[in-house]
């Protein structure tokens, strides 16, 4: 009785296929139509061709989607439809020398009807596909590109057969993004690879697919949607189990060679599998401990933000201000609560801004902004800005002025600590350490409130030795008696500072041109000019006058807006700039390649630059093993390395990758390199 069911199923299923085929005219001696027009002349799954780029640059790929939108009631089919239906066909016109690659499809549902399984969209979706665009283009050169598409509609009741043409119409441009946060959602349903290769067993009648899945993963309504045609039955139940490190899928079929699919494991998240003929042990348990350590992982990616938030005290913009309120706890006369109080306004500072940088950095990529950390130093107004207030306290530890504005990073009180604090975190975000990248990566691809709790750990760390100080009486006095050598510590501590403004001036030249020096230098003579007067003021026993006060922050904002609408100004173009073309290009060649993404805001890149890449050794190691070398400028923020970076997990620069001939995808390097690292890839 079974058989004959599932015989009958099946001819069911391919009766209604060879009628909708014939309908489109696919089967030979069968009448072709342009198509069945529907109800009201609409098609029930209209489309349209959106690009993520209105402006695509030459040589390099953009990516298209079909934005396809099911009315209420009807849906479409995924690549393999299941028991019935047909997979949606796509013929393109394109440009000369334009190419494009496969659909790239979202995760489908589950749909049984009669007893069939159907695989389908029966809400929003969007296929993508790969566009590349051919090198030598001129800017404004048209694009037109348009895609006729066959598919099938259905009901739970009826199918219907339609036909579309969509279009659209780029320019050649610079490849500023379009539609970032659709494209963002889009890109998201689209299966992951999982970088382990899966095994099948056949006992019997019966299928075990043994998937590679770290037990921390979560997995919810786990489903194998088979892309293999003929390999599973697909109307047969599948049961999922945990065992380990490992998810085990029991389902029925008979497939023969290598498999592939698409695991579900999460409402709209999936991962694709390729499997190949093995043993595939029963499952011995549901693994358990999946939320364990879940949490484990977000205490590791804490754990590390805390070590790193630690180091970057010692980076030359942070450690004058650690040790500027170190050196008021020395002054003696704050009694412990007042030494607590100013621990804890600096920790408050520093963590609130940690977690609102995050928060902002969430925020805005939600919306569709490739933007990472440290993101406010890609905006040249910003930089305008920081260049007059670290100048500023540079002058006041050289004793030049006294007033309210950079005062609160040498006096107590609750409020000076949390602006101290606060100053501190913010001036830090350039410096990601070696414990950083890996635990802002993380941060980036967990649940909200896990991701603020990681930025809120960077903040804790690098508020620890104020904290320690505050709340330790041994450790403040461990400190040295007041005396003239605390005024000498202030003066060689107003080096760093004042280092520390003109690498910024350089930042900003590097980032908008002479328009941003100008600028720059602009906002450095005013401040200091105001501070100037104020300090005379000072010394005949004046205060330092309101309006002093206020032209301080005032000059160096107007010199800041002045650079509203100045484009960013790049580099001449390197014969090692990174495109995703490029790499393409010298994969397919067969090369090893390794791309290094930089900014020169980036205190981390810069020393891994001058100590490891940029020496004999690895130069000498690069020309032996004929390792090409990729280097992506990351300075003003370009929303295409943006979303390369972010597509491997990363929050921003510095990462290192490197692509062996033949891998199937890139090994990320540590934040720390060596040159005798760099000489050993092959």
């Amino acid at each position: 009785m079974g058989r004959a069911t599932t015989a009958m199923r099946a001819l069911y299923g391919a009766v209604m296929t060879l009628i909708a085929l014939a309908m489109l005219g696919l089967v030979p001696n069968a009448a072709r139509a342009d198509s069945l027009p529907p109800a009201g002349g609409a098609p029930h799954l209209p489309m349209t061709l959106v690009a993520d780029t209105n402006a695509p640059r030459a040589g390099q790929t953009m990516t298209l989607a079909l934005d396809t939108r099911p009315e209420k009631g009807w849906h479409g089919y995924w690549r393999n439809p299941g028991d019935a239906g047909f997979a949606p066909s796509f013929d393109w016109t394109l440009p000369k020398g334009v190419t494009i690659d496969g659909a790239q499809w979202p995760v489908p549902e589950t749909l049984v009807v009669a007893g069939l399984m159907n695989f389908v969209y029966a809400t929003p979706y969007a296929p993508l596909f790969t566009v590349h665009v051919p090198a030598g283009l001129a800017v404004g050169t048209p694009l037109p590109i348009r895609v006729h598409v066959n598919y099938l509609v259905c009901t739970d009741t009826i199918c219907v057969p339609e036909q579309q043409d969509v279009a659209t119409s780029l320019k050649i441009g610079d490849g500023a993004p379009a539609d970032g946060a659709a494209f963002d959602r889009w890109r998201a349903a689209i299966p992951k690879p999982l970088d382990a290769a899966a095994t099948y067993q056949v006992d019997g009648g019966t299928v075990r697919i043994g998937i590679p899945l770290p037990a921390t993963a979560k997995v919810e309504d786990a489903y194998f949607f088979a892309g293999t045609p003929g390999s599973l039955k697909y109307a047969a139940p599948q049961s999922v189990a945990r065992d380990g490190d490992r998810l085990v899928i029991a389902t029925q079929g008979t497939p023969t060679g290598r498999i592939e699919g698409v695991l579900r494991i999460g409402k709209g998240l999936g991962l694709s599998i390729r499997a190949a003929p093995g043993v595939v042990p029963a499952a011995t348990g549901d693994g358990g401990g999946g939320d364990g350590a879940a949490w484990g992982a977000v205490l590791v990616a804490f754990a590390g933000a805390l070590l790193g938030g630690l180091i970057l005290n010692v980076m030359p913009c942070v450690f004058p201000i650690l040790s500027l309120k170190a050196l008021h706890l020395a002054k003696g006369g704050a009694d412990e609560r007042t030494a607590r109080v100013d621990a804890l306004g600096y920790t408050i500072g520093a963590v609130l801004t940690c977690v609102a940088l995050g928060g902002a950095i969430l925020a805005l990529r939600a919306g569709g902004s490739a933007i990472g950390w440290a993101f406010q130093l890609q905006d040249p107004r910003v930089i305008v800005l920081l260049v007059a207030l670290t100048l500023a306290i540079g002058l006041n530890l050289l004793g030049r002025f006294e007033v309210p504005t950079p005062q609160f990073a040498t006096h107590g009180g609750a409020m000076g600590s949390i602006a101290t604090g606060a100053l501190a975190a913010f001036v830090a975000t350039p410096c990601t350490g070696p414990f950083m990248g890996a635990a802002l990566g993380a941060a980036l691809v967990l649940p909200w409130p896990a991701a603020l709790a990681v930025f809120g750990g960077l903040g804790l760390g690098l508020a620890l030795p104020f904290l320690a100080i505050g709340f330790v009486p041994a450790l403040r006095r461990m400190l040295p008696r007041p005396g003239m050598w605390m005024e000498r510590m202030r003066r060689i501590l107003a080096v760093p500072m004042l280092l520390t403004t003109a690498a910024l001036l350089w930042l900003v030249w590097r980032q908008a041109g002479l328009a941003g020096l100008a600028a720059g230098l602009a906002a450095a003579l005013l401040v200091t000019a105001v501070i100037v007067a104020g300090g005379r003021r000072q010394r005949r026993g004046q205060s330092f006058g309101a309006p002093l006060g206020l032209a301080a922050v005032a000059l160096p904002a107007l010199a800041a807006v002045a650079l509203t609408g100045v484009g960013s100004v790049h580099a001449a173009a390197r014969a090692d700039a990174f495109s995703e073309a490029k790499l393409a290009e010298l994969r397919r060649q067969g090369r090893p390649v390794f791309a290094y993404f930089t900014a020169d805001w980036c205190l981390t890149c810069k020393v891994n630059e001058r100590a490891a890449i940029d020496t004999d050794t690895a130069r000498a190691g690069f020309a032996r093993h004929k390792v090409a070398v990729l280097v992506g400028d990351w300075t003003d923020g370009d929303p295409v390395l943006g979303r390369f970076i972010q597509a491997h997990n990363r929050a921003g620069v510095p990462l290192y990758l490197y692509y062996a001939p033949g891998a199937a995808g890139p090994r990320v390097l540590p934040q720390v390199l060596t040159p005798g690292m760099l000489a050993e890839l092959q």
